[in-house]
């Protein structure tokens, strides 16, 4: 059966029964019978959980299931009655009718309804591209109205967004009767809104972050806010249920709260600091996930996340599979472990408790599986091997004892700079220390704007690394572990209401195009029933 079949033929619960699991039945909000958004203002703290970050090495172009992992972890620790949660992100509408497909997971270890979470869910991603799109219109008004802050119209930084790839908005111009800019749109997974969604404490803090949004600057490369276009107040009415958690069920009806959907290649790529606390705080153990391999969203988890929000992983999981080791070597899985290799340097610099967790297919060989598990255990690293795909729990019982076994040693956490270093000096730390790269290319506009925000002493934010999630390096098509070779800082924008600062490697593009063959060719209505989504 296909993934849709599998969920369509799952009794679901109601979604009280499963708020009752987390005992806040009486904290939710109904979005029919099978959702709800949780209000966290009414959840009383019962302590403090444990949390497991679930990341990956670099995928295939088609991923290897880090999000089907998370979930058949969090139904194993239920099946091994440990109190649970997953803590995991929306999928965009981009992927879903692109190249990816949807982001409920696969198999046996789904989050449904499948239909729901991966289109219009609760509104979530709606609300916030309207929040974005209404400051957009904010700072084109303000402009045909006399222009009184002095925007300067070729230093605009907030661009308007969509939740649909479409390479035709990259690059567009605005014509009316006073004036002509050039204007870009960017998907809203990579949003700074969507960013601050997920990143703000509560709705006090929302409306700080919403605030300091840079926006534009004048003549005299001084930065212009949101707060100065007397608009955040409709922003928060915007975004008012938006920042609020959501609650479904998996297969086996075991609780997830899905909240945020930035990327991880072009954005911070984890769900929202309000959902992980909260899951923190009514369950003994948290699953969570961040996007594509270590080197991006995992990088991100520790750098941005958890940096100054008192949030860090108890254990970390590192998903691989035999087909994206192969992929790395040109189909040859000794030549190409060394990804793995890459990925266990990167997470052993930011942390400690870490097991490599197989994700097997039939295609895989007995004498595959012991290479790999063998090179783990001679590094000195926990192993386990997950088929929760065709078996649900049961083929995630391995990896959960694994976790439960390492999750209550002592944990430790490397900040890789000081958050007062110089742009340059952050960027290098990263790009050397954890991309391996051997010299670091910028071009002028990148130079220019480093100077700008140096400048106005914006410089002192995390850095967010926008980057091809296929590769350590800023090209896709160089695979394994490379070393010594050459990256590009093409540009830089910062991010000042989220708190970071986004440098772009590469060729990366915040507005994706639909490839060839897109999913939105297989997806349809047959008997009142969706099919084709996956």
């Amino acid at each position: 059966m296909t993934d849709i079949e599998i969920a369509h033929n799952t009794q679901m619960l109601n979604i009280k029964d499963i708020a009752s699991k987390l005992n806040i039945e009486d904290s939710i909000e109904l979005y029919g019978n099978h959702k709800a958004k949780i209000v966290p203002e009414e959840i009383t703290s019962n302590g403090k959980g444990k949390l497991i970050l679930v990341t990956a090495t670099n995928p295939t172009p088609y991923g290897e299931g880090k999000t089907t992992v998370s979930i058949g972890l969090l139904d194993a620790l239920c099946a091994l009655k440990k109190d649970a949660v997953a803590c995991l992100r929306e999928p965009s509408l981009g992927p879903v009718f692109g190249l990816k497909g949807g982001a409920t997971g696969g198999g046996y270890s789904q989050m449904i309804p499948i239909e729901d979470i991966n289109l219009h869910f609760t509104g979530d991603f709606h609300a916030i591209t309207s929040a974005n799109n209404l400051l957009c219109a904010a700072i084109d008004n303000h402009i045909y109205q006399g222009n009184e802050l002095n925007i300067d119209l070729d230093k605009i930084v907030f661009n308007r967004c969509q939740d649909v790839n479409d390479r035709a908005l990259k690059n567009m111009k605005i014509i009316n009767a006073k004036y002509e800019r050039v204007e870009n749109f960017d998907i809203t997974a990579a949003s700074e809104i969507m960013a601050i969604v997920c990143l703000a404490k509560d709705i006090e803090d929302l409306r700080v972050r919403l605030d300091n949004i840079i926006i534009a600057y004048n003549e005299n490369d001084k930065p212009i806010y949101a707060k100065e276009l007397n608009v955040t107040g409709s922003l928060l009415v915007l975004l008012k249920d938006a920042i609020k958690p959501n609650l479904v069920q998996t297969l086996e009806h075991n609780p997830v709260i899905v909240h945020g959907g930035p990327f991880a290649n072009i954005a911070h790529g984890c769900s929202s600091l309000i959902a992980t606390n909260l899951g923190l705080n009514i369950a003994d153990y948290v699953v969570t996930e961040a996007g594509f391999g270590s080197d991006l969203g995992a990088l991100k988890f520790f750098d941005i996340k958890c940096r100054n929000n008192n949030v860090k992983p108890d254990a970390t999981v590192l998903v691989t599979t035999i087909r994206a080791l192969k992929y790395n070597g040109n189909d040859d899985l000794q030549r190409g472990i060394c990804n793995l290799e890459a990925h266990l340097s990167i997470l052993s610099r930011l942390t400690k408790n870490i097991v490599v967790c197989l994700n097997q297919f039939d295609t895989d060989t007995k004498e595959e599986i012991e290479y790999v598990k063998d090179y783990v255990i001679a590094r000195n690293y926990k192993f386990a091997c997950t088929s929760n795909y065709t078996k649900g729990s049961e083929g995630s019982i391995d990896l959960a004892k694994e976790v439960l076994s390492i999750i209550n040693n002592e944990e430790e956490y490397h900040e890789l700079y000081d958050i007062e270093e110089k742009i340059k000096d952050k960027i290098e730390k990263i790009v050397k220390n954890i991309y391996h790269a051997g010299n670091i290319k910028y071009t002028n506009e990148a130079l220019e704007k480093i100077s700008i925000l140096e400048k106005n002493e914006l410089d002192k934010l995390p850095i967010c690394i926008a980057k091809t999630p296929n590769s350590i390096s800023d090209k896709k098509d160089v695979l394994g572990n490379p070393s010594n070779y050459e990256v590009t800082v093409r540009d830089i924008k910062i991010y000042n209401g989220a708190g970071f600062i986004t440098i772009y490697l590469g060729n990366i593009i915040t507005m994706p195009g639909l490839p060839a063959s897109p999913n939105y060719e297989k997806i349809d209505i047959e008997n009142n029933e969706i099919i084709g989504l996956s």
